[in-house]
Order: C-alpha cells, then structure tokens, then sequence
C-alpha cells in the first residue's frame, strides 16, 4: 500500500490510525501502512458520495473524512494482525458494501435503507428510524394522537412537536430518534473502559476464540474481520428472534457470516441460557450489540464474567453507550450519525438536512470495534469495552475538525472544487466467499466439541 502526506487539514489516513492506537494504548507490530488519497478524492472514488445527496439532484460530499478514517482504523487493525491478513481490504470500501449489494441509493432526507428519515418539528429536525415493523405501532403513543401509518401523515404530525418533546417521549417509548444538532467540541472518547482486564499476555498456540452475539451490521462486520485476522468465531442467534439480517439480501449475510460457526439457542429455555454461559467461559473476545438490560435477564453479567476472567475482551456496541439514562435508547446507524451530527454538518454547507451514506455508524463502528478486540486479544485482555455508534462517529467527526461552522462551510467549497470533473464511482461489494451457515447448523457440534453435557 502506498503512503503519502496529509493534506492542509492535517488529514491522514496513517494520523487517524496512530491516533487510535495511541488511545488504545498499543504499539503496532509492524510499521503502518496506509493507502492515501486525498479527502475529497476518496469521497467520490469510495461510493460514499453517490449515496449522499437528492434523489434528483446530483451526489454531495460531507466535509469529513469518513473514507480516510475508515481505512485509518483498517491500517491499525492491520499493523496489528498477522501479516497479510487484512490485504486487499480498504476500510472505504467496506463502507458501501450493503448498498452495493441491495442496489440503494441516495435520496437526500431518506436514507438509502428507506426506514429512516429527517423530519422537521416546531423548533429543529429529528431522525427517526422505523426499522421494525412493531415500531409503528409505537406512534400514537409517542405523539399523543392516533396517526395513519404513512409517513406523509407521520410528518404532520411530528411538525406540531417540539424537538425536546419528541426525543425524550420517543426514547422512553423505545423508538430510534435523533435530533439534528451540532457536533460536540468537548473531546469523546469513542470506547470507555466499564471493567479493566488484562494477563499482560495473549494466548500462545492457538487462536481466539469468539462468540458474537450481535446481529445486522456493526457487530457482524467486527466480527468478520476478527475472523480475516485468524479467529474463530461462533455466532450465536435466538431461536425464534434471528439474526434479521437473514431476511435481507443473501449476498450481504453471507459476506460477513460465511465460515462463522452458527449455533441457535432458545434463550426462553433454562438448558440454553446454562449452554450461553458455557460459550462465554470459553470465549476469549465476546461482541454483542444488546442493552444492558437485555443480557441480565439472560442471567448473564457481562461485568461480573470480565472480573472473573481478566483475559477476556467484551465488547459492547450500543447506540449511546452503557451508562443510564442513554443505556436504555435504541439506536441504528442512520440516526446515531445524525445525532454525532452529520446531518447538521450537511445543512450547513448544503443548506438542507441530508443523510450521509447508508447507515454509516454501522461499519464506521464495526471497525473500530475489531480494533478494539484484537488490541485486547494482544494485550491479553481489555476487559469491558463500551463502544457507542454515536461516539465513534463523533470520533472521525472531530479528527482534524474546523473551529467554527464557517470552517465547515469552507473546508467543504474547497473541497467541491478539487473533485469538479471528477468521476463519482458507484458503491461497490466484494464477492462472499461462501454462503453462511444456516440457522444452527453448528449447535451440537459446538457443544459436543466442548464437552458441554448441559
């Protein structure tokens, strides 16, 4: 791969990457080795600016350099890993990979999934995002009024709201909602250390071992790479409540499933929540993607098994961390962007509300969260690692950040003009290499390999 300086703005694939070393507190195994290209450049070569923008207008950049963070935090994974074991891989491109495959594209205050849009209210913009069917029946509740389930009448009525009102019911109720505001200046860490660990030494002979509890996106593309890097990974799905993105399309389930052991698991069931215990005693890295709340009435205390085993690194991916109140809000990667504040860096150099990319908290945070679980593997432990959807992307949001909207404003008219005449490049998808387990598949022979007579 090759290397070169960082723009005017200090802007570097190979900065961000030390950047998250730095604060992992790791030392690469190897020199770090970075593809870089210029910021703007990446944003119309990568497929990320053909999702952003109108429908019937053309593509748009963010002033952020989403492309040359993502392939920043693949470079530290990388200087990391086993030689070799991430190449032809590009954090870029991993960013567009599911529009790529279930052929979305932009269409301005949609986003490209179709289940999240910008809504205005009284006083300012919301995201809100009905990924479940169930969520419209959450409505009437949350705006106090019997509302037709169409989003034209949906938007009536959430204009008669103030922005305050309808993100604090909304978020008691359980709905994914974001308001469009600011990024934040003070600094963010993009993980928090709930549960130190670690031996001071990895495992020698043999490979990690994973269990990802996760499921959709962020935590199945960790996962995915962990798996590039030379673990084993078992995923673990609900026997009634699968993974839900086996309903999407194949190819995109496959990529990031595809040579996972699949093990399927009645949580209902006292026999199978004892077998889930067993997994995690096992396990030297767990990633799951669950509230807190979720996994306790599992009978599993994530603090109380990183104290008991301090070689394992627990992974925790939620919207907006574990800490209460923001530990019981829903979140999914269109609205945590917009409230890192994406969306509003789009209205200030656009002069209209628009996502940017699709779901992009999901891979942003994927990777970043496989950089942290390999770093702990390294270590012999990171303990529990608390990494929220809206802290990550507050992360790349502030590398190199303006002072001022002004500097936004600036920093994007500059960068329009660098890619005029540019050819804008269509999202792109690797090939799966196989096609995933199905459901269970691998129950009984996990079990048995383990000895497990529970």
């Amino acid at each position: 791969m090759g290397t070169a300086a960082a723009d005017e703005d200090g802007l570097s694939a190979r900065a961000y990457a030390q950047g998250l070393l730095d604060e992992l507190g790791v030392t690469p195994l190897r020199p770090l080795a970075c593809t870089e290209e210029d910021p703007a450049l990446a944003w119309a070569r990568s497929g990320l600016m053909a999702l952003t923008g109108r429908a019937d207008g053309p593509p748009v950049l963010c002033p952020v350099a989403i492309p040359t963070c993502a392939d920043g935090a693949l470079a530290a994974l990388a200087s990391l890993a086993p030689d070799g074991a991430l190449a032809g891989l590009r954090g870029a491109a991993l960013l567009v990979e599911r529009a790529a495959i279930a052929g979305y594209t932009r269409h301005g205050a949609i986003a490209p999934g179709g289940g999240c849009r910008l809504l205005p209210t009284r006083d300012g913009w919301l995201a809100l995002n009905l990924a479940r069917t169930d969520d419209w029946s959450l409505l009437p509740a949350w705006l106090e009024t019997e509302v037709a389930t169409d989003w034209e009448s949906l938007a009536a009525a959430v204009r008669t709201r103030t922005l305050h009102d309808a993100i604090e019911r909304g978020r008691l109720l359980g709905l994914a909602v974001a308001p469009v505001v600011p990024p934040w200046r003070r600094p963010q860490p993009w993980f928090q250390r709930m549960v130190p660990g670690g031996t001071g030494r990895k495992p020698r002979g043999r490979r990690p071992r994973v269990v990802d509890l996760s499921s959709l996106w962020a935590g199945p593309l960790a996962t995915h790479l962990l798996q590039h890097c030379g673990a084993e990974v078992i995923k673990v799905e609900s026997l009634t409540r699968p993974d839900g993105a086996r309903g999407g399309p194949p190819a995109f389930f496959d990529l990031l499933n595809a040579g996972k052991h699949s093990v399927a698991l009645d949580f209902g069931s006292a026999r199978d929540r004892a077998r889930l215990r067993t997994l995690l005693e096992h396990a030297d890295i767990v990633i799951e993607a669950s509230r807190p709340r979720a996994l306790r009435q599992l009978g599993i205390d994530a603090e109380a098994l990183v104290r008991e085993r301090p070689h394992l690194s627990w992974i925790s991916l939620t919207g907006y961390g574990r800490s209460e109140p923001a530990a019981q809000w829903i979140a999914y990667g269109d609205d945590a962007a917009t409230a890192a504040g994406l969306v509003w860096l789009m209205q200030q150099t656009t002069g209209e509300p628009l996502f940017v990319g699709d779901a992009i908290a999901d891979p942003l945070s994927g990777m970043h969260a496989a950089l942290a679980a390999w770093a702990g593997w390294c270590a012999g432990g990171a303990g529990l690692l608390s990494i929220a959807l809206v802290d990550v992307v507050r992360r790349v949001v502030r590398f190199a950040a303006p002072p001022s909207a002004a500097g936004w404003r600036e920093r994007a008219q500059r960068w329009r003009g660098r890619i005029a005449g540019e050819p804008v490049r269509a999202p792109q998808a690797r090939r799966p290499t196989a096609a995933a387990r199905p459901l269970g598949a691998d129950t009984a022979h996990v079990f048995d390999a383990r000895g497990c007579t529970c």
